[in-house]
């Protein structure tokens, strides 16, 4: 018998991934990545990101190729397709569904005042009540920024998309969304389960802009034929699942249920917990999605994704001045000689820009308790370990606020979670266990292809040969002096908040 394969893309800001992963055994057979250096950002003024649509195509285009001959793999063995993407972007694109200017991506900047003011004027309880977040800098604003400023473009605009959107339809001729995507660009009422007419009327978007609405899981569309003969696809192939990358990589890590909570902790920190009631945070200090499984047999499945600015940003800050004559196994080493608490030693580490979980204050990153008379290099590693862990909790008691129960945490053995000293600590102060896995953003689009074609009957089966790497237990003979030291910097916090 012929083997399936499940494709998976996974289109970022840096590059575009491919997988091929065998639907059989669930292994991955080949991965590559496009381009090899960083892909470009275009920043016309200070604040703005944007990038050409066809570029994602032409990466993805390229990673494919590589893939497909490294595995000796033909067109028609693959069964599904899947795509993850950078969320929050902008396309725009006319009749002959061509982009009418560069992608807005997710880092740009220039529309808060849109937002801003949207939440103003239509109200902080009618905003959080059906969208569950601020307007923001989310898409709908973009878009409102592109009718202020380039009206002749927005009058030749036939459809708005994300950027999976978009690949989505390179790939098959058909402009489609899901309320997953819809709901991360404000275009989603929770309240009413529909497009948010409210804040289309708002903006004076007409609903025409909002392609068609398929199900994350299902055969959203196939690849066309002019796709296949550019790809060296096979007419007719489906594409069967699309999320954005921080519920991709929870999907990934088999996070799918309430409670259950995914992590990652490279530059900035994400934790993108599940919730399975309708609820928002009145501060609007974390963000508030549908979830990939939203509305599968009429459950509700909301992530909520908190995201801490400076996580590994500062523990690279403190290899580069700090221990710049070790490598960072050393490093952790070094941290692990302080005490639990690093001896009243408290780090702030917000010195990457507005933090939302704040707010939006800019605190910046600043030291507490320093002794010059007993406090020497490991107390200071440890404290800015310390210091990202508790910023993860502290958003983490927001999540508990809204009614998440945090028992488990999935990550990958990655950036921070390399360190013992800090999955100790994460897990000493939130009481959760911790679970680390090799995973993989297009690997996880894959499987969820074979989820929406039918190849799997559930996210068990198509996780069930995801690498469990190793399980981090709460110790219960630190966890008093774990809370001790959380409680000594949240006052510190607090004050400075």
């Amino acid at each position: 018998m012929v083997a399936r394969y499940l494709l998976g893309f996974d289109v970022g800001s840096s590059s575009v991934k491919a997988s091929l992963v065998n639907a059989e055994n669930g292994k991955c057979v080949s991965s590559a990545f496009f381009p090899g250096k960083e892909a470009p950002i275009k920043a016309v003024k200070a604040g703005w990101a944007e990038q050409e649509p066809d570029s994602w195509w032409q990466y993805a285009k390229q990673s494919l190729q590589k893939i497909m001959a490294e595995a000796q793999v033909k067109g028609e063995d693959i069964a599904a397709i899947g795509i993850s993407y950078q969320m929050h972007g902008l396309v725009c694109v006319d009749k002959q569904l061509q982009p009418l200017r560069p992608a807005i991506i997710w880092c740009d900047s220039r529309a808060v005042p849109f937002g801003e003011r949207a939440f103003s004027e239509l109200g902080a309880d009618q905003c959080l009540s059906h969208l569950l977040n601020s307007p923001g800098n989310f898409t709908a604003a973009k878009l409102a920024w592109v009718k202020e400023n380039e009206p002749e473009i927005y009058n030749k605009i036939y459809k708005v998309m994300l950027p999976g959107d978009y690949i989505a339809m390179r790939l098959s001729g058909v402009a489609n969304t899901t309320v997953s995507g819809l709901s991360e660009g404000m275009f989603w009422d929770f309240k009413e389960n529909r497009v948010a007419q409210f804040l289309l009327d708002y903006y004076g978007i007409p609903a025409s802009f909002i392609p068609d609405i398929v199900p994350t899981f299902s055969e959203q569309s196939v690849v066309c034929e002019q796709a296949a003969a550019e790809l060296g696809l096979k007419a007719g192939t489906p594409i069967t699942y699309r999320g954005g990358d921080q519920p991709n990589n929870a999907l990934s890590l088999n996070v799918f249920e309430p409670g259950e909570i995914a992590a990652t902790a490279g530059t900035s920190g994400v934790v993108y917990g599940v919730l399975g009631d309708v609820n928002y945070d009145p501060k609007s200090r974390v963000n508030t999605f549908a979830h990939v499984n939203h509305g599968e047999q009429g459950a509700t499945r909301l992530g909520v994704l908190l995201c801490i600015n400076g996580t590994g940003i500062l523990n690279a800050w403190m290899h580069r001045n700090v221990t710049f004559d070790m490598g960072y196994a050393e490093m952790n080493d070094l941290a692990a000689q302080a005490p639990i608490g690093s001896d009243g030693v408290c780090i702030m580490p917000f010195g990457n820009g507005a933090e939302r979980v704040l707010q939006n204050k800019e605190l910046g990153c600043s030291i507490h308790g320093l002794n010059f008379n007993k406090h020497a290099r490991p107390h200071l590693v440890r404290a800015a370990q310390e210091g990202i862990v508790f910023s993860f909790c502290y958003g983490m008691e927001i999540m508990q606020q809204m009614g998440m129960n945090i028992q488990k945490i999935h990550a990958g053995r990655a950036n921070m979670f390399l360190s013992p000293l800090f999955r100790d600590t994460l897990a000493g102060v939130s009481g959760a266990t911790i679970e680390l896995y090799e995973t993989d953003g297009s690997v996880g689009a894959a499987k969820g292809a074979g989820m929406g074609a039918g190849i799997y009957k559930d996210h068990n089966e198509a996780f069930a040969t995801l690498e469990k790497l190793q399980v981090i237990e709460p110790k219960a003979a630190d966890r008093a002096a774990y809370a001790e030291a959380y409680a000594r910097w949240k006052e510190i916090l607090n004050h400075n908040i």
